[in-house]
C-alpha cells in the first residue's frame, strides 16, 4: 500500500509542476472534463467502499456468505466505474483530446497535450488498480463464501478491503 501511495504522490507532484508551468493551458483543458461524471464515479466508488466495509463487518460476525455477496456488489460497482470511465475516454478520443502528437484540441502549444498526457496516465493507472482490486475482491469474496475465513481469521479480507479503500481514496484525489 505504501508503494502505491508513493507512486500516485509522484504523479500528483508531476501534475502540480506541469500545472504551474502551463497554468492557462491546464485550466482550459480541464474545462473539457465532464465533472458530473467524475462526481458519479466518486459516488460509485465511495459506495463500493461502504459495501467492502460491510463485508468486513459481516466476516467478523461469522457471516461468510454475506461477505461474498457484499464483495460481489463492490465488484459490480467497480464495473460501473469502468464503464463510465470508458464513456469519458471515448469522449476525449472523439474530440482529439489526446496526449502527445495525437492532440488536436483547441489549446495551442504543448500545455493541452501535457494535460491529457497526465490525465490519461493518472486515470488509466487508477483504472488498472480498480481492475486489480476487483480481481482481489473476487478471489477473497469467493473464498469467504466457501468458508475459508471466520470471525477469528479474516486477515485476507481486511487486506483486500484496505487495498480497495486505498484505490477509492486515490480516486478522490484524482
Amino acid at each position: 500500500l505504501a508503494t502505491e501511495v508513493l507512486l500516485f504522490t509522484a504523479l500528483f507532484a508531476a501534475y502540480g509542476v506541469y500545472r504551474y508551468l502551463y497554468t492557462d493551458a491546464f485550466s482550459q483543458a480541464s474545462r473539457g472534463l465532464a465533472t458530473w461524471m467524475g462526481g458519479v464515479n466518486t459516488f460509485v466508488l465511495v459506495t463500493s467502499s461502504f459495501t467492502v466495509a460491510m463485508g468486513l463487518d459481516a466476516i467478523t460476525r461469522g457471516n461468510n456468505r454475506r461477505t461474498g455477496l457484499l464483495f460481489g456488489a463492490s465488484i459490480l460497482l467497480g464495473c460501473v466505474f469502468m464503464v463510465l470511465k470508458g464513456f469519458e475516454y471515448r469522449h476525449h478520443f472523439l474530440h482529439a483530446e489526446l496526449p502527445g502528437r495525437f492532440y488536436g484540441g483547441p489549446i495551442a502549444g504543448s500545455g493541452g497535450s501535457m494535460f491529457f498526457a497526465l490525465y490519461f496516465l493518472i486515470t488509466g493507472l487508477h483504472a488498472f488498480h480498480v481492475v486489480i482490486g476487483m480481481t482481489v475482491l473476487a478471489i477473497i469474496g469467493i473464498r469467504a463464501g466457501r468458508g475459508h475465513f471466520d470471525a477469528e481469521y479474516h486477515v485476507p479480507v481486511e487486506l483486500a478491503g484496505l487495498y480497495w479503500h486505498l484505490v477509492d481514496l486515490i480516486w478522490i484525489f484524482v
